[in-house]
Formats: C-alpha cells, structure tokens, sequence
C-alpha cells in the first residue's frame, strides 16, 4: 500500500535529539523539518505547509505550552504531539485543554510515537476533509442561487 508521507516539524532545544528522531522518521518515509525553538517553529510554520508538530515541553525562552497556543492561534489544523523528558501530568493536562492532540514522555517508544503521529495525522485529513466538503456544498448552493 502506498502512503503519503506527512510534513513533520520536530522542535526541541536538544540538537542531537531532534537528529536523531529526524533519521528515524526519515526512514519511515515521513518529510522532517527541524526547529530548535518555540520562535524557530513559528517561523517555519508561517512558510511551510506542515501537518504535525512534535514538540518538546521544556525549551529555553518560548517553551512548548506558549508555542502550543501560538500554533494553535496561527494554524489550528496543524496536530501537535507535546514531548517531555522533564514532564507532569499537570504540564500534560494543560497541553490536551489547549488543542494538543497527545503527550508522551521522553523516551518515548518509536512504535508509540508513530502509532499517535498516524493518528495525528489522520485527524488532520480529516479536518481539511470536512472543510473542503462544506466549502463544495457552499459553492453549490452559491452557484444555484
């Protein structure tokens, strides 16, 4: 079966992190892009057409709960999936209450990630799905007027 890879952004403060989960998914057959902060993510995001954001918690300056709602202001179809190595529950709660998808905590298990990234994603094409479906039903309605 054929699929379609996903535009990933994967943002956390540790370099070698991000590289190495970028080769894993790259072998994956996922597009990665990397950012190394919240205001970095932001950037990439105002000129990229990304579908899922992995996104570390904890990181110097903007931290991932400020670049959660930022993401979420800007792009609220983008599905983010929050990472932390230095996470709590109550750091996971306000994620989910502010429109992150999931939360997992450093080391996640690959398959894990995955498994929620397929979700993500999914949820995401289905989003732009219905979107697409009302903005035909609109045109229809329009062009019969």
């Amino acid at each position: 079966m054929f699929k379609t890879p996903s535009y990933i952004m994967l943002v956390d403060d540790e370099e070698d992190f991000v590289e190495m989960l970028s080769l894993r998914l790259t072998e994956k057959g996922e597009k990665v892009v990397s950012a190394f902060s919240g205001q970095e993510c932001l950037d990439t995001l105002d000129k990229s057409e990304i579908d899922v954001v992995i996104l570390d918690v904890k990181m110097p300056g903007m931290d991932g709960i400020e670049t959660l709602q930022e993401i979420k202001k800007r792009h609220p179809l983008v599905e983010v999936i929050m990472l932390t190595g230095h996470g709590t529950m109550e750091a996971a709660v306000q994620g989910m209450k502010l429109g992150a998808y999931d939360f997992l905590f450093k080391p996640a298990d690959f398959d894990d990630l995955t498994d929620k990234l397929n979700k993500a994603r999914k949820r995401r094409h289905d989003q732009m799905e219905k979107i697409r479906n009302a903005e035909a039903d609109m045109l229809l309605r329009t062009s019969k007027i």
